[in-house]
């Protein structure tokens, strides 16, 4: 069985085009996982001259969130804490403190 080639009607496609050596879905799981590309505005991009930096800056925002998070929890655990010592007597028991 002998391969023929396909005649398409499309305007775009010249006869030139020669797709015989190309692959099928070679970009499909790059394309699949979407793109993550981010436009900065002007005075920002002027702050980073590469990506590198702007992803260490990134990285280090992220940290601090992180631990500022962490911290305020923290403040909340013992705030909740020191709240129920006030409504417990010192012995433990509900009841106003004498």
């Amino acid at each position: 069985m002998s391969q023929k080639k396909k005649i398409v009607d499309d305007p775009d496609m010249l006869p030139e085009y020669d797709f015989s050596g190309a692959v099928r879905g070679k970009y499909y799981e790059r394309y699949r996982r979407g793109s993550n590309v981010v436009l900065l505005d002007p005075d920002v991009s002027d702050a980073f001259p590469n990506a590198a930096s702007v992803n260490e800056a990134l990285r280090l925002l992220v940290s601090l969130a992180r631990k500022k998070v962490r911290a305020v929890k923290r403040k909340a655990g013992s705030e909740e804490r020191s709240d129920a010592m006030e409504r417990t007597g010192a012995d433990g028991k509900r009841g106003a403190r004498r």
